[in-house]
């Protein structure tokens, strides 16, 4: 079971910190929607507490995930720009890591 975890200010600076930080990683248009979420898990052998970007481009749907908690993300953490392409979502293909 996940869910979303909401905070104040703090939250919402860490959320577009981040969501900045994928724009300019990935070359990102004004246009193109980056979602950034903040999400615990209760899932034996799952993180505590993770979080999830996803953005879309003329490409599809990209999604990553990195194991820590929002405000402790440093830029560092984001996938390398290279693999844009690797975290294009595929329709007909699940997998329950991300």
């Amino acid at each position: 079971m996940m869910r979303s975890l909401r905070r104040g200010g703090d939250q919402a600076a860490a959320t577009e910190r981040v969501s900045k930080w994928t724009r300019a990683r990935f070359a990102l248009g004004e246009d193109e929607t980056v979602m950034v979420s903040e999400i615990a898990c209760t899932v034996p052998g799952c993180p505590p507490i993770e979080t999830h970007v996803v953005f879309w481009t003329a490409a599809g749907r990209h999604h990553f995930q990195m194991f820590k908690q929002l405000a402790e993300i440093v830029e560092d953490d984001l996938p390398p720009a290279f693999m844009k392409n690797a975290l294009t979502w595929v329709e007909g293909v699940e997998c329950s890591c991300c």
